[in-house]
C-alpha cells in the first residue's frame, strides 16, 4: 500500500499523528494508577475497596461520557471534545497532587473527574476522528495505528512512573503527569474532523437519534457491545490489581511494572496485526479469536506455578491481545453504519466496555477482600472470555439498508 493511497492530504496526517500523541498521554497516565496503590494507602489511607471503587467509577465515567463525548466529535469537531477531556484530567491529576484527597475528595478526584477527562482523550474519541478520514479499506489498519500507539505509552509510562515514585514520590510524579497533560491540550486543536461529504454535498442526513435507533434495532450492534463488557473486564482487572497479585504470589513490586510494560510493548504488534488482519477476514472471527485466546492466557497464567519469567510471559501474551480488539471492534460499527455518528455509535459500545472495566476493578478488590485471593475474579475472567468468543459468532458485517441505497 503506497503512502499516497494510505494517506490522502496532509490534514490526514497531520491528524493521526496527533491522535497517536494523545492517546499516548492519555493512556500512558491511566496505566499506571494501580502502581500509587500503596502509597496511596500508607499516606492517603485509601483502602483497596475505596481505591479500586474509584477506579471502577473512572473506568464508567470513562465510557458514560464516551456518547456524550462523540455527540460532540460529530457536531463540532474532535478538537473541541479532546480539549474539554484534557482540562477534566488535568483537574483530576491536580487535585490529587494537591493533598486533596480525603475519602469522598479521592473518589472525586479519580474517579469522576479523571473518568471524565478519559471519556474524550483516550481510545474512542480520537479513533473515530481518525475513522472519518480513512475509507473502508484501510480503515482499520490506521485505527490499530492509533490504538498501537495508545500501547506505547502503556510501555514507557510504567517505566517511567517506577522510577519516579523510587526517585520523586508519588506527588511529584503526579505534577509530571500534569505537564504532559497541559501539552495535549494543545495538540488537541491538530485535530481535525472532515465533513461528510461527497463532492461538496451532504449524502447523509441521518440525526444523532434516527442513528441510536438504527444501532438498537441492529442484532449486530448489540452482539458487539456485549463482547466489548468483557475487554473491559479483562484489561482493567489486570491494570488495577496486578501489582497487589504479584505482590501475593511472591514476586518484588519491579514485576509488576515490567509487566505492564510488556503489556504495552507487545500490544504494539497486536494491534498493528488484529488491523491488518481485519481487512483480510471478517472482523467477527479476528475477535472471536482475541477472546478466546485471552481465556487460555489467563488459565495458564494462574494456574502455573508463579515465577518472574511467568510473569513476564503473561505480559508478553496478553499484551498482544490488550487492546487488539479495538480495530476490529470499530471497524464493524463504521462498515455497519457509516462514519457520520461513528464518535457516538462507537461511544455506546465503549460505555459497554467501561461498565465492564468497573466491574473488573470493583469486584476484584471486593473479592480480595472477602476471599483472600483473586482467584474468583481470574474464574470470572476465564468464564467471560468464552462468552465474548461466542457472542461475536452471529454478527453480520454488512451495511444497513440506508447506506446501500445512498
Amino acid at each position: 500500500m503506497s503512502s499516497e493511497k494510505f494517506i490522502k492530504n496532509k490534514s490526514t496526517l497531520v491528524t493521526l499523528i496527533t491522535a497517536c500523541l494523545i492517546v499516548i498521554i492519555s493512556l500512558g497516565i491511566r496505566q499506571t494508577f494501580g502502581m500509587f496503590y500503596l502509597d496511596f494507602e500508607l499516606d492517603l489511607g485509601i483502602t483497596l475497596r475505596q481505591f479500586s471503587f474509584a477506579i471502577g467509577l473512572q473506568m464508567f465515567m470513562w465510557g458514560l461520557f464516551g456518547p456524550l463525548f462523540g455527540i460532540v466529535t460529530d457536531k463540532y469537531g474532535g478538537h473541541i471534545a479532546v480539549f474539554i477531556g484534557f482540562t477534566f484530567y488535568l483537574l483530576g491529576i491536580l487535585l490529587l497532587y494537591s493533598g486533596f484527597n480525603e475519602d469522598f475528595y479521592f473518589i472525586i478526584n479519580m474517579g469522576i473527574l479523571i473518568g471524565i477527562g478519559l471519556g474524550a482523550t483516550a481510545v474512542s474519541i480520537p479513533v473515530s476522528v481518525v475513522s472519518k478520514h480513512f475509507p473502508s479499506s484501510n480503515r482499520t489498519i490506521a485505527t490499530g495505528i492509533v490504538t498501537a500507539a495508545g500501547s506505547f505509552g502503556y510501555f514507557v509510562s510504567p517505566l517511567f512512573t517506577r522510577m519516579s515514585l523510587a526517585e520523586y514520590g508519588w506527588s511529584n510524579t503526579l505534577l509530571f503527569f500534569s505537564i504532559f497533560l497541559v501539552v495535549g491540550l494543545f495538540l488537541a486543536f491538530l485535530l481535525t474532523t472532515p465533513k461528510n461529504v461527497v463532492g461538496g454535498i451532504i449524502v447523509d442526513k441521518q440525526t444523532a437519534g434516527e442513528a441510536i435507533k438504527e444501532a438498537f434495532k441492529n442484532k449486530s450492534f448489540i452482539y458487539l457491545t456485549l463482547g466489548f463488557f468483557v475487554c473491559g473486564w479483562h484489561i482493567t482487572l489486570i491494570a488495577t490489581h496486578i501489582p497487589a497479585y504479584l505482590n501475593d504470589r511472591g514476586l518484588p513490586d519491579w514485576y509488576a511494572a515490567t509487566l505492564l510494560s510488556m503489556i504495552g510493548l507487545f500490544n504494539i504488534f497486536g494491534t498493528l496485526t488484529s488491523g491488518y488482519l481485519s481487512t483480510k477476514f471478517p472482523k467477527k472471527l479476528v475477535l472471536s479469536a482475541i477472546y478466546l485466546m485471552r481465556g487460555v492466557v489467563i488459565a495458564l497464567f494462574i494456574f502455573l506455578p508463579p515465577s518472574p519469567t511467568l510473569a513476564v510471559l503473561f505480559g508478553v501474551t496478553f499484551g498482544f491481545l490488550w487492546l487488539a480488539t479495538v480495530p476490529p471492534t470499530a471497524g464493524i460499527v463504521s462498515s455497519i453504519f457509516g462514519t457520520k455518528y461513528m464518535g457516538l455509535l462507537y461511544g455506546i459500545v465503549f460505555l459497554s466496555h467501561q461498565v465492564g472495566s468497573f466491574f473488573g476493578a470493583y469486584l476484584g478488590g471486593v473479592f480480595k477482600e472477602v476471599y483472600g485471593s483473586y482467584d474468583y475474579a481470574w474464574y470470572v475472567s476465564i468464564a467471560l472470555s468464552i462468552f465474548a468468543g461466542l457472542i461475536h459468532l452471529p454478527i453480520i458485517e454488512k451495511k444497513v439498508q440506508r447506506l446501500q441505497t445512498v
